[in-house]
C-alpha cells in the first residue's frame, strides 16, 4: 500500500508568509495600542459623519491588504529568483503574459469602481438636504469671528449667538437627534467651516451662499451634560486666522429650548442706562480700523462709549486691557456689522489702558490708547 508524499512549501514562500504575519502584527500592534489615532479619523459624532468613517474604514482595509499582499510577492521574489552559486547563466527570460496582463489590469479596475460607487453614496449622503428641516442656522465667517444666526421656518431670524466659543458662554447650540440645516455665508474672504468629529469641511466663500446638514449622534448629549465639538476656519485667512475658532454644542431638546428663549431674552433685554454725568466718547469702526486711537478720561469715573459699527457683517466691540493688549480688564459684548452700541465702563485707576477690538487683536487700526489720570 503506497501513498502519495506531501508537497511541500517552499523555503522562499514560507519566508514571505513569515514576513506578511510580521508585518500584518505590526500595523495590528500599532492601531490598538494608541499609537496610530493620528493617522485614523477622530470617532463620527454625527449621522453623516458615520457615512465617511465606514468609507475611511474600507478605503484602509483595502489599502491594508494590497500592502501586505505587495511587500509579501516582493519578499518572495527576492528570495526566490535570487542568484544562487553556479548561477552563471541568465534564465529563461519572458517577455509578456496576456493572463498575468489581463489580471493586473482587471483587479485594479474592479477595486477602483468599487471605491468610486461607494464615495459616490458617501457624498451623496453627505451633501443630502431635507424639504423640513428641523432647525436653521444661518452661520456668517468674517474676519476673524463667526456668528450664527437662528432662523424660524420661513428664513427670518429670530435671534444672533455672536459668541463662538462655549468656554465663553457660547457656541452654536444645536439639538442632538435633529436635522440641522446650515447656510454658510463670507462678507470679505474665503473662510472653512470644519468641525474634526464632523469628518467634514465646507468652504465658506464670499458671493456665495453654501449649504450643508448634519444630525448630532443623540448618544453624545444627556440632560444638562451637552457635547461640545471643537471647531475652526480651516483655510488661511488672514493675520487673525489662528483666532477664528468656534464651538458646535449638542444638547437635548429641553435643554436646547431653554437655551434659546435664554438667548432670545438677553438680545431684547433693555441695555443700561449710562452713569449720570459719565463722559461720553463717540467710535466707529469701518473698513475694519477704528476711526480714533486716543482717548483721555479722569480716574476713577466711569465712561461710555457709543460705538457704532459700519461694517457689514463683520462683528467688531471695544474691550479694555492692559498694555500687554492680552490682559482684559473691562469686556463688552459684540456689535454686529451695521448696529450701534452703549458701552458703560466702570472707573479705571490712573495708567494707560489699551482699548481694543476682541475679535481683529492682531489688526494695529482696530486699538488704541486710553490714557486715565
Amino acid at each position: 500500500m503506497s501513498s502519495t508524499p506531501r508537497k511541500r512549501l517552499a523555503p522562499e514562500a514560507l519566508v514571505a508568509g513569515f514576513v506578511v504575519v510580521v508585518l500584518a502584527v505590526l500595523v495590528l500592534a500599532v492601531f490598538f495600542s494608541g499609537l496610530g489615532r493620528s493617522l485614523y479619523p477622530p470617532d463620527a459624532a454625527t449621522i453623516q459623519a458615520e457615512n465617511v468613517r465606514g468609507l475611511y474604514d474600507i478605503v484602509f482595509a483595502l489599502a491594508v491588504a494590497i500592502f501586505l499582499a505587495v511587500e509579501g510577492l516582493i519578499v518572495w521574489s527576492i528570495l526566490r529568483y535570487r542568484r544562487k552559486p553556479g548561477d552563471d547563466v541568465l534564465p529563461v527570460q519572458t517577455h509578456g503574459n496576456n493572463t498575468v496582463e489581463v489580471i493586473w489590469t482587471l483587479i485594479p479596475t474592479v477595486i477602483v469602481l468599487y471605491l468610486f460607487a461607494i464615495s459616490w453614496q458617501s457624498l451623496n449622503t453627505v451633501n443630502a438636504l431635507s424639504d423640513a428641516p428641523d432647525i436653521r442656522i444661518h452661520a456668517v465667517a468674517a474676519q476673524f469671528q463667526w456668528q450664527f444666526e437662528y432662523l424660524d421656518a420661513n428664513g427670518k431670524k429670530v435671534v444672533t449667538q455672536t459668541v463662538p466659543l462655549a468656554s465663553d458662554g457660547g457656541g452654536m447650540a444645536v439639538p442632538v437627534g435633529k436635522k440641522i440645516h446650515v447656510t454658510l455665508d463670507s462678507p470679505d474672504v474665503i473662510h472653512a467651516f470644519y468641525v474634526p468629529r464632523f469628518l467634514f469641511k465646507r468652504d465658506v466663500v464670499p458671493g456665495q451662499t453654501n449649504t450643508f446638514e448634519f444630525t448630532v449622534d443623540p448618544s453624545e448629549a444627556s440632560d444638562g451634560h451637552p457635547a461640545i465639538f471643537r471647531g475652526q476656519c480651516a483655510e488661511l485667512c488672514g493675520t487673525g486666522h489662528r483666532t477664528m475658532l468656534f464651538n458646535v454644542v449638542g444638547m437635548t431638546q429641553t435643554d436646547y429650548d431653554a437655551w434659546l428663549a435664554a438667548l432670545v431674552v438677553k438680545a431684547n433685554a433693555t441695555p443700561a442706562p449710562a452713569p449720570s454725568g459719565a463722559t461720553v466718547f463717540h467710535l466707529v469702526a469701518k473698513d475694519i480700523a477704528y476711526d480714533q486711537h486716543a482717548f483721555e478720561v479722569a480716574a476713577n469715573q466711569p465712561f461710555v462709549i457709543d460705538f457704532q459699527n459700519q461694517d457689514s457683517g463683520i462683528t467688531h466691540d471695544v474691550d479694555i486691557r492692559q498694555n500687554d493688549k492680552t490682559t482684559v480688564v473691562q469686556d463688552q459684548p459684540i456689535t454686529e456689522g451695521g448696529a450701534t452700541s452703549s458701552y458703560n465702563y466702570n472707573g479705571l485707576p490712573p495708567g494707560t489702558y489699551v482699548f481694543i477690538c476682541s475679535i481683529h487683536p492682531t489688526v494695529p487700526a482696530m486699538s488704541g490708547v486710553l490714557t486715565v489720570k
